[in-house]
């Protein structure tokens, strides 16, 4: 007599439960950039203030530290600079160091401020220089106020103070520079320099990944080859790992480096599309600059290429900086010619400049 087998009942897999055991799953990383950014909302408001002077609508303070983050930026702020101070025609009243600052800070905030010390008659005694990044203007628009030490913030005499400022679309308070468009490429490059300068400190070899696949019996000895990786060179971008997987076959142990395979960055083409970029945003000759070019044919007269530059863009500044002379009541800024320009100019007349 046979005796059944008790039998199993299991329960049937249904083509929902399989097809989810056998679901791929896909997924995103990375939040999509916008265009513009939530900030661009403020510029459909009022200028901010806090109840005694208007705030400006950029951050002075990020505009000087991006002054010095680029060497295309910087250079070419200061090629503006030195040609607006070697034209400069000092007054008794307006030092070439004050005026050196004014310019400076009308070229990097879009500001620049002239406060007239008055003397024991009431007159005009001398202009100096106030620096844009402490200067606020008040709510009446006349006064200004000057915060460069936190709580012992000054209110300045109305008429006391000069102020010549880029134009803004968006208000009528503060300058904005003209070269805001081009940060980004300003700190793209300072971004590619940072990351292959740690490179190079680095070693760009010292970096690897050692894989252990073998089983080792002693804990202490992996804890010992950790400190010993900790302890090796390597603080930088590129940092030292180690990887223990117990049970491994053929191989156990590896050493793969990381600068052979990891350092793609594209850093010459990131360097040269930036640079691009901020010589367009300043819109100064490379050449004026000394910008090495990239073909042997160079990038032509460096004459002709500063006097259109002088026409173009230095007459402009001047006549910006000139409008101070109407607040002042004298002709305290005054120019000579550029010296460059003015020497091709009159080579093609047939006279020689002295």
């Amino acid at each position: 007599m046979r005796k059944r087998r008790p039998q199993r009942h299991t329960s049937p897999v249904t083509a929902t439960q399989a097809a989810t055991s056998q679901t791929i799953e896909a997924f995103t990383f990375g939040e999509p950039v916008p265009v513009l950014s939530q900030r661009e909302v403020f510029d459909y408001l009022e200028a901010m203030h806090n109840g005694r002077w208007y705030e400006p609508p950029l951050s002075l303070n990020g505009l000087s530290r991006v002054y010095r983050a680029g060497v295309h930026h910087a250079s070419a702020i200061q090629v503006k600079r030195n040609i607006l101070r070697s034209c400069f025609i000092p007054h008794p009243k307006l030092s070439l160091a004050a005026f050196t600052g004014l310019a400076l800070d009308y070229l990097i905030f879009g500001n620049g401020y002239l406060q007239a010390v008055q003397n024991r008659l009431g007159g005009v005694l001398r202009y100096d220089h106030l620096r844009a990044k402490y200067t606020r203007r008040a709510l009446d628009l006349d006064t200004y106020w000057w915060i460069a030490q936190p709580g012992q913030e000054q209110a300045l005499p109305a008429g006391r103070v000069g102020h010549v400022m880029e134009s803004d679309i968006n208000q009528e308070i503060y300058g904005i520079p003209d070269y805001v468009g081009g940060l980004n490429s300003t700190l793209l490059n300072e971004s590619a320099t940072l990351f292959r300068r740690r490179y190079y400190e680095n070693g760009s070899h010292a970096g690897f990944i050692m894989h252990i696949t073998d089983a080792v019996q002693n804990e202490g000895d992996i804890a010992k080859l950790r400190e010993a990786l900790r302890q090796s060179k390597g603080p930088g971008n590129f940092r030292n790992l180690l990887l223990y997987t117990p049970g491994g076959k053929k191989d156990g142990v590896q050493l793969i480096p990381v600068a052979e395979v990891a350092a793609k960055d594209d850093f010459l083409s990131i360097k040269n599309v930036s640079r691009d970029d901020q010589l367009a945003t300043h819109r100064v000759p490379p050449q004026l600059m000394g910008v090495m070019p990239n073909s042997t044919g160079g990038f032509g007269d460096v004459t002709k290429a500063a006097q259109v530059f002088d026409i173009n863009e230095i007459d402009s500044i001047k006549a910006s900086l000139l409008a101070l002379n109407d607040w002042a009541g004298d002709e305290v800024i005054r120019f000579n010619p550029y010296k460059l320009a003015a020497g091709i100019e009159q080579a093609s007349h047939g006279d020689l400049p002295r």
